[in-house]
């Protein structure tokens, strides 16, 4: 996995890239954490993600459910297919924001 950060329209971005598992999604989770820690609303996009386990998906959840404690606004943006069918398995595509790019996002009221 790697990944990017960038802050765009009052986001902070983390861009993940590859596979995010077992041994990779604790890096994920560091960056997630991270920037909700600094009170920034964050968007994570999944596009370019080819896997993602059930430890990514847990650190996905994790910053869920920091960004709700501390009131920040969180979404996925441009989520692949491969991560899709995991969050779909999972039901979590009807518990996440998700939006097709980080532009719709961008577009849309918070």
């Amino acid at each position: 996995m790697s990944y990017r950060v960038d802050e765009v329209g009052g986001y902070a971005v983390v861009a993940l890239t590859g596979e995010v598992d077992l041994s990779r999604s604790p890096e994920a989770r560091k960056l997630i954490l991270g920037c909700l820690q600094k009170n920034m609303p964050l968007l994570v996009d999944l596009s370019a993600v080819e896997y993602i386990d059930s430890s990514g998906v847990a650190s996905l959840v994790e910053g869920y459910q920091l960004s709700r404690s501390r009131q920040l606004d969180f979404g996925l943006v441009g989520v692949s297919d491969a991560a899709m069918n995991v969050l779909r398995l999972a039901r979590l595509d009807q518990v996440f924001p998700i939006y097709a790019s980080l532009e719709e996002r961008l577009k849309a009221p918070r």
